[in-house]
């Protein structure tokens, strides 16, 4: 069998000396040595000098919308996961779907200022598969009308533009550190500040809004990384650059094996320092993408339909928010992320590539 993904397992010595560690320590959470060690670690290795880990990615863009103090109207993606509509929808605030660019995938900055109206507080927008939304306009429109900026950026760990962490633009930016990500902790993820202010108050936010046993500051959740996640993290640490390395052969394989084939990607802008987190690929027309599907199964091959369906058609939406998005609507309908891991062999693809050439033939 030949998922689309598969989670990558440390050196089993290495976590389990971490694990030592913590039984020693006898602290499991509440912002132990690991989890501080692991967030210098990652923040020197992003370059991102205000970054708090969380539980999750989804909980990481609730405590962005939070600590941003996000009201009413957020502008946001139709064409990314389920999380990022939720988060929006968890934390009181609405969702106002703009389409997206045909090329890039992401959310279509030419469209953003119609949608603004006076309830209008942020644009929470995706780095989709990783390849980065048009930061520079989106920048320039939020500063016109005075808006927030958050990027889902669960895809973009490591990503690079313009020679600069693609995680330092926008107000806040969001990481998911799930088991199926190039880094993973198991379950975890992290938010990047560019305000050190909103950094403290995210903090405080995280751990139930006090300081100390009995100085309740504000409102509050739980948002702590424990240990283990942590230890799992610093595991990972050092296969990073091998992992993006061995995804990044598995692309150039298919790109190679599929050229030629009517199949569209992405496009790639100047100066990125890409991740190789994904291998999405869009067919001409829904009926190709599932036979192609189908075929694939049929040999035990599972790509994912990812991402499906658009956001903005979720049935339990509120009819008003669900407006046409028709590039997003036929990106769904069309698209197949093929299987990506770096222990993807080549021979695999071969087979991957063959199944998909042989169900598109005339």
């Amino acid at each position: 069998m030949i998922p689309v993904t598969r989670t990558f397992f440390p050196d089993l010595d290495v976590y389990t000396g971490y694990l030592l560690g913590i039984w020693e320590s006898g602290q499991l959470t509440n912002n132990g040595p690991l989890v501080k060690q692991l967030r210098e670690k990652l923040s020197e290795t992003l370059g991102t000098p205000h970054l708090q880990l969380v539980t999750n990615g989804t909980l990481a863009l609730q405590l962005a919308i939070k600590a941003l103090g996000l009201q009413g109207e957020i502008i946001t993606t139709p064409y990314s996961y389920v999380a990022t509509t939720n988060a929006i929808l968890w934390e009181g605030c609405t969702p106002v779907f703009v389409d997206v660019d045909a090329d890039s995938f992401c959310i279509d900055p030419d469209l953003i200022e119609a949608a603004i109206t006076e309830n209008t507080t942020a644009i929470l927008a995706t780095h989709v598969y990783g390849y980065p939304c048009d930061v520079v306009r989106i920048q320039q429109i939020a500063e016109r009308h005075n808006l927030k900026v958050i990027y889902d950026a669960a895809h973009a760990y490591g990503v690079r533009l313009h020679n600069d962490s693609l995680l330092n633009h926008g107000d806040c930016s969001t990481l998911s550190f799930h088991a199926t990500k190039l880094f993973h902790t198991g379950e975890g993820g992290a938010v990047v500040f560019r305000d050190s202010d909103v950094e403290q108050r995210a903090f405080l936010m995280s751990k139930f809004g006090h300081l100390g046993e009995d100085n309740y500051i504000g409102l509050g959740i739980n948002t702590k990384m424990s240990e283990l996640h942590a230890a799992m993290g610093l595991s990972m640490l050092g296969h990073v650059d091998g992992i993006i390395e061995a995804r990044r052969q598995c692309s150039a394989w298919y790109d190679e094996r599929l050229a030629g084939v009517s199949l569209k990607r992405p496009k790639v802008v100047e100066e990125l320092e890409y991740n190789y987190a994904y291998y999405p690929v869009v067919f001409d027309t829904h009926e190709k993408a599932m036979a192609v599907r189908d075929a694939l199964q049929n040999q035990e091959i599972f790509p994912r339909r990812y991402f499906h369906p658009s956001l903005n058609t979720l049935p339990f939406l509120q009819e008003s928010m669900q407006r046409p998005c028709p590039v997003s609507e036929s990106l769904a309908q069309r698209v197949l992320s093929l299987p990506l891991y770096a222990t993807l062999t080549e021979q695999e693809i071969d087979t991957i590539c063959a199944c998909i050439k042989h169900t598109l033939e005339p």
